[in-house]
């Protein structure tokens, strides 16, 4: 056992992957909730499958569970199928939502459960849930009940019973919704650092889209039973694969145009240059370029500086420490931009309702997607 507070380390793994996915269906009646997944996840990472309510992210992790069964597909765990399975007889741990303690168990009890149904020996048990326990933060709870306890606390107790087994495999699902604001912001990153300190492969499912930002080492962003993109935070948020993921993951302008061939779109009586495109727009395609709040250029805008057009801000929208104005301007008539500027910023250049600024569209963050037909 280790002194320093981290689980010890499970049994090898026989693959490079932690979970190998394979064509997942899943049919409810005539309502299909997955379509085909195809899904290799890492040892030792945290992946996040993060969409809307209702896109398939739950159910694909009650499959990997057993909880469910997929219509068609196969799941292999460390090379192992694990497709046809019972819950017992796979290898994870799981937290839920509603924390799901028992009520009439101390602390110390609740998260001892799965090793006293392993038959572990009680000076065993005991320093193992005490090892847990001060992993999580709450090493003198062990005696308490849990409605002596926060909902936060409760939920890192939810975390050291999942982990009391060693498992290869912690599937959360939405374990942080049921919290306040400043409690899942505190949690969240306990939660990473908790996930990087024991190593062990986790499954996180949200539909918050700052939980996954900050917490996973990579994305799977779902919609309506398929998988729209998986990559990096970063990948997902500056490079959208789709109009989908570039209007659910973060803020977003939406400018509707028309391609001019060579990356040049005509959007009003502006003509665009997008560095990047992803798709080559034949000359006349109706597109949708998709822009962040900060994809603008303040500072230092040229004559030949591409993109650039003067503003009018209309609202501001103060938020602490940076604010967004929504501009617009005489050459895009119907169309308003909204942009974030840091309060520097906004006391530097004198941002405020009615003030007129000269400002640019950076090429390189411009992303076109032909716009879907009507």
């Amino acid at each position: 056992m280790e002194t320093s507070g981290a689980c010890p380390a499970g049994p090898q793994p026989v693959s490079a992957f932690a979970l190998e996915i394979r064509g997942i269906r899943k049919n409810f009646d005539a309502f299909t909730a997955l379509r085909n997944i195809d899904l290799d996840v890492r040892q030792g990472e945290m992946l996040c499958l993060l969409g809307p309510s209702g896109c398939g992210k739950t159910t694909l992790l009650r499959i990997i569970a057993g909880l469910e069964t997929q219509t068609a597909g196969s799941i292999r765990q460390n090379g192992r199928d694990i497709s046809d399975l019972p819950p017992y007889r796979r290898d994870y741990g799981i937290v839920f939502q509603s924390y799901a303690l028992f009520p009439n168990l101390t602390i110390a009890d609740n998260v001892s459960y799965g090793l006293v149904n392993r038959r572990m020996k009680r000076d065993e048990i005991k320093r193992r849930v005490a090892e847990l326990l001060k992993l999580v933060g709450l090493p003198t709870s062990g005696g308490k009940y849990p409605s002596q306890l926060s909902g936060g606390q409760q939920q890192r107790v939810a975390l050291a019973r999942a982990l009391a087994t060693n498992p290869g495999l912690l599937l959360l699902d939405e374990p942080l919704s049921a919290l306040d604001a400043l409690e899942r912001l505190r949690l969240r990153g306990e939660i990473r650092r908790l996930q990087q300190q024991v190593g062990v492969t986790t499954l996180l499912v949200t539909h918050d889209q700052e939980e996954a930002l900050s917490m996973a080492d990579r994305i799977v962003v779902m919609n309506h039973g398929v998988i729209e993109q998986v990559g990096t935070p970063q990948e997902i948020y500056e490079q959208p694969a789709t109009p989908f993921v570039a209007d659910f993951v973060g803020k977003v302008n939406v400018l509707s145009g028309t391609a001019l061939g060579n990356q040049r779109f005509r959007v009003g009586g502006l003509e665009l240059h997008c560095e990047n495109c992803v798709q080559d727009h034949g000359v006349g395609t109706a597109v949708n370029l998709y822009l962040r709040p900060e994809d603008r250029i303040l500072e230092s805008i040229a004559a030949d500086t591409p993109n650039q057009f003067d503003a009018l801000i209309n609202r501001i929208e103060y938020l602490g420490g940076s604010c967004i104005a929504e501009v617009s301007c005489d050459e895009l008539p119907g169309q308003h931009l909204s942009f974030q500027f840091s309060l520097n910023q906004l006391h530097d250049y004198d941002i405020r309702a009615g003030r007129r600024l000269k400002l640019a569209l950076r090429a390189n963050r411009i992303r076109a997607f032909a716009a879907p037909a009507v």
